[in-house]
């Protein structure tokens, strides 16, 4: 592709560059999880104006994160078939246009969000901005098979911003639609690994279908989808979710863990299982909504709680045990997900 500077590009080129370095794509699925933890925490609609506030400004921080992550994984996308059309490798774009675009929809998703909610959901969504980055991007990505495992907690806050800009603050609930985001992050993304493994071996980068083969990913995958299934289900003890919510967690998660096992023999369905996921993700937390906004009368919590807990407490110690880290360090990486889910578990059995 023939380089072009930055003059000799139509507005309509630039707009569409820039764009791209956003990843609108993935903007889109983060937001998902936004609007609906709003709703609950409001337990209703939350009004137009701060609905808009926060998605807008969370769209300008989630796509300030992405533009920046173009810049220090300019190396590793030009290596990939799947990401060597990306702008920077392309060179329709220079490294500095991608840093400055990242900081300034940075700065401008703290300051809307800081004016139409509150500090709480500013300081929140540039934390996840400052995580992906430094951490995730810069760190784990390139170190460890289990990077996604706690990179993907930068995607999981959305959901904590939309219940701080109703709120002013975070509850049980909030933890739990975090924790579903959180667990249901490596097997969506592993499944995209399966695919394009060798692309990953080619660029270096240690994700888990690289270091530890497909069978013992896939066996991951299935353990996550369990334990995402758990994490769900105890929204409903936790958030008093009626039984239309109780009844759509149980389908999709029932379906989601049967392509999971499915995953298992036969490698080749991952890119299903990875369309899946998404269609999982935006119908659960479609449910949440609809759920609050129809008044359904909540469903019985005892038993839920404790299958939920079950699910998520076993499901995660099973993760422990499977992953088997070679190192300290990534034995605190993988134990950081089981720990989280008996505090979470413990917390919602006390209140059922």
């Amino acid at each position: 592709m023939t380089d072009t500077t930055p003059s000799e590009r139509s507005l309509h080129d630039r707009l569409k560059i820039y764009l791209a370095l956003t990843k609108p794509r993935i903007v889109e699925l983060l937001l998902v999880t936004t609007v609906p933890a709003m709703i609950l925490a409001a337990d209703g609609w939350p009004g137009i104006g701060l609905v808009a506030g926060t998605v807008g400004g969370g769209a300008l921080s989630a796509g300030g994160a992405n533009a920046i992550n173009n810049v220090v994984d300019r190396d590793i996308d030009a290596r990939m078939r799947r990401t060597r059309s990306r702008p920077l490798p392309a060179r329709t774009a220079s490294p500095r246009e991608a840093l400055i675009l990242g900081l300034v929809l940075g700065a401008a998703g703290f300051v809307v969000l800081w004016t139409v909610a509150n500090f709480e959901a500013a300081a929140l969504a540039t934390g996840a901005l400052s995580f992906y980055v430094l951490i995730y991007t810069l760190y784990l990505k390139r170190t460890t098979p289990q990077n996604i495992v706690i990179g993907g907690a930068a995607g999981a806050v959305p959901a904590l911003v939309g219940w701080a800009a109703v709120t002013g603050g975070l509850g049980l609930p909030a933890w739990l639609l975090f924790a579903v985001v959180f667990y249901w992050t490596p097997p969506h993304f592993w499944a995209l690994a399966l695919r394009y493994r060798g692309d990953y071996a080619a660029a270096g980068i240690p994700m888990l279908p690289v270091v530890s083969g497909e069978k013992a990913t896939a066996t991951q995958i299935v353990i996550y989808s369990f334990v995402v299934s758990g994490a769900a289900l105890l929204l409903q003890p936790a958030a008093g979710m009626g039984t239309l919510y109780v009844v759509s967690a149980c389908v999709l998660g029932a379906g989601f863990v049967a392509a999971s096992l499915r995953l298992l023999r036969t490698i080749s369905r991952a890119m299903r299982v990875f369309r899946l996921s998404n269609i999982y993700l935006a119908l659960l937390f479609g449910a949440v909504a609809l759920d609050v906004l129809v008044g359904d009368p909540a469903a019985p919590s005892l038993v839920i709680a404790w299958i939920g807990s079950i699910l998520l407490v076993g499901g995660s110690f099973a993760i422990v045990a499977v992953t088997r880290p070679n190192t300290l360090r990534e034995l605190g990486l993988v134990l950081v997900p089981a720990v989280g889910a008996f505090v979470a578990a413990l917390a919602v059995l006390s209140r059922s």
